[in-house]
């Protein structure tokens, strides 16, 4: 069986989670948390990285940095996966849902403006397999009205938009690193803040409410409970493990990179027939190849093929059923507009296993089993 996705292991995680025991030291913000921060801190340019426990909780720190009150809005996509609303709908507001592109999946950006209210506190653009959202127009709309951006880039580290890395375009960005993306600590994510004036409050944010983190570094010689928050720091062990996985993170970046312009090649043939449609990456984008993914012609096809791929012994799976159809979706969110694409291109859309260590004859034989169904 060819699974869908292998959690990556780079060499290197055992040694630092050991490392890490050893330091008797092993609850948040120790030496391989502040590694992992400053990492990602050097390569991607923004102003301060904190690791969290996941990309889930980084959108919540972002919402609590948002002061959202009950009532409020915030406009995002209804292709995504449910904690973009969670995170906000935890704390008063009410996710309003635009349709997306079919080309990329991502939230259409002509749409936003159509959303906005006295109401509408930020945008949320989540960044669909690592391809950014169209985000010049995004932070023009956020700042004639305004608006906080918050970018979920769960799937986005190490991909750019015009020469800037994913995360860092808008007012807070937003990674994951569960075991299904490039880059893993089992569990887990990290927040970045792009504006200076945010970082005092995230850290007490992610401090369960206290200035601990000002403590620690010996600027008062006391730390008290000085607003709301909860505990966001990860584990160190699981900090270990990542920072194993930073510093191999160009290797990881191009086993997946080959593998996806190795699907790429290999499906062509069929896309020139017109009988899929590949995925598309604009004019300034780069990507990180987080996943592989091609459109067949309706939901039925898919049920096939994805039947036809198991009985082959292949994992191929859909992805998000729309957040505005699910039953908190309609109870917690509304749709403005009409829902074009959003629903019609989610159900065409099928995954095919892509992971660090995936092997070119096992792209062969799963592209071969993909052009027997055609055929």
């Amino acid at each position: 069986m060819i699974q869908f996705n292998l959690p990556p292991v780079v060499g290197g995680e055992e040694e630092y989670i050991s490392d890490a025991i050893k330091s008797s030291k092993i609850s948040g913000d120790g030496k391989y948390t502040k590694l992992c921060n400053k990492w990602i801190e050097d390569h991607t340019g923004a102003k301060k990285v904190l690791l969290a426990t996941s990309c889930t909780h980084a959108l919540e720190m972002a919402a609590l940095l948002l002061d959202l009150k009950e009532g409020d809005e915030v406009i995002m996509p209804s292709f995504t996966f449910v904690s973009t609303a969670d995170a906000f709908i935890l704390h008063g507001a009410k996710a309003v849902f635009v349709d997306i592109r079919p080309d990329t999946m991502n939230i259409d950006e002509n749409l936003i403006e159509s959303a906005i209210n006295e109401k509408t506190k930020a945008i949320v653009p989540v960044h669909y397999a690592g391809v950014s959202c169209e985000m010049d127009t995004i932070n023009a709309i956020a700042r004639k009205y305004g608006l906080k951006v918050v970018e979920d880039a769960a799937q986005g580290i190490m991909s750019t938009y015009k020469g800037r890395a994913l995360g860092t375009l808008g007012d807070y960005g937003c990674y994951s690193f569960h075991e299904t993306k490039n880059l893993s600590m089992g569990e887990g994510g990290a927040i970045l803040l792009n504006n200076a004036d945010d970082i005092e409050r995230a850290e007490i944010i992610r401090e369960k409410g206290t200035n601990r983190s000002k403590f620690f570094r010996g600027e008062i010689d006391k730390y008290t409970w000085v607003s709301l928050g909860s505990s966001y720091l990860p584990s160190e062990l699981n900090a270990a493990y990542l920072y194993a996985q930073l510093q191999k993170s160009q290797d990881v970046y191009d086993d997946r990179m080959h593998s996806w312009e190795q699907y790429y090649q290999l499906l062509k043939p069929l896309y020139d027939k017109g009988l899929i449609e590949l995925p598309v990456i604009p004019e300034g984008c780069v990507h990180n190849a987080h996943m592989f993914y091609f459109k067949v012609n309706g939901l039925t096809e898919r049920t096939n093929l994805i039947s036809y791929l198991k009985s082959n012994g292949i994992g191929a799976v859909f992805h998000y059923i729309p957040l505005h159809s699910a039953p908190a979706g309609i109870r917690y969110g509304r749709f403005v507009g009409e829902d074009k694409y959003t629903t019609k291109e989610s159900e065409r859309l099928i995954r095919l296993p892509l992971y660090y260590g995936l092997q070119s004859d096992q792209i062969e034989y799963i592209c071969e089993k993909i052009g027997e169904f055609f055929k």
